[in-house]
């Protein structure tokens, strides 16, 4: 699969660095355009009909990036954020499942966000009301960006497209391989592509606590913690969740504060 894209900064030195690193190191990519600002690019966009938009955050305003977003709600097109942020951004990224590049653009991480686009672009050509669903992410993620505040909105990527959900609502998340399976207070359950590592930095640490390498739990589900036999944290739902050795004292300690 080929995907159409259109690079959009208003810095021509990183347009056309960035599509010399595609045109060089990503074959399933074909830059169609660039644009240097939201009214070219909404041109271009209604022009070229692509299929991804890379899309530099400061452009050349915090908001203008974000502005040009709102006004694609019914596109049918995927977006890579282009940015230098760091910390607190990366947050907001994986919390509303969106790709993003940091610059200076790294290779192998470029590589990695075109497979993702790929495997994305066949779920939503199969299942285009996903878009509709990855348009409120980007909402979402506009809001905690121009808000300035922490937002409790996350967007899961599942084997049929995206789904957001309340943080409230996780119960338990478990790592699958290099995937991460959560529980919801309903009795759902979603597989979603990221690592349990990306969520321990993603959650609340107030709410959620990781309790062993490959269990992270919400505080408010949890009943009893039992030190017989092992150690275990018990959810309303009646899991047993095992308590690491080297967890338990810290663990403990959290409860207690």
């Amino acid at each position: 699969m080929s995907l159409k894209a259109l690079i959009i900064d208003d810095e021509e030195f990183a347009r056309k660095n960035l599509q010399i690193l595609i045109e060089d190191h990503c074959q399933n990519i074909d830059v169609v355009g660039e644009a240097d600002g939201k009214t070219e690019a909404l041109a271009k966009i209604n022009e070229l009909k692509p299929d991804v938009i890379f899309l530099d955050i400061r452009m050349p305003s915090d908001s203008e990036g974000f502005e040009l977003l709102e006004e694609l709600e019914d596109a049918q097109v995927l977006v890579v954020f282009v940015t230098a942020f760091k910390d607190y951004a990366i947050r907001a990224f994986n919390a509303n499942a969106v790709y993003y590049l940091l610059k200076p653009i790294d290779i192998d991480e470029l590589k990695l966000a075109v497979e993702k686009l790929i495997e994305s672009k066949k779920l939503f050509s199969e299942n285009p009301e996903n878009y509709t669903t990855y348009f409120r992410s980007l909402k979402n993620l506009s809001d905690t960006f121009l808000s300035n505040k922490p937002n409790n909105r996350i967007a899961i990527s599942h084997t049929k497209g995206l789904k957001i959900v309340e943080d409230d609502t996780i119960v338990h998340l478990e790592a699958s391989g290099n995937c991460t399976m959560l529980h919801f207070s309903d009795g759902s359950r979603y597989l979603d592509t990221r690592t349990l590592k990306i969520y321990e930095n993603l959650l609340d640490e107030n709410k959620f606590n990781r309790i062993h390498k490959s269990h992270i739990i919400n505080i408010n589900y949890m009943t009893d913690y039992l030190n017989e036999d092992g150690h275990f944290a018990v959810l309303k739902n009646g899991s047993r969740i095992p308590v690491a050795r080297n967890r338990v004292s810290e663990f403990v300690k959290s409860l207690k504060n």
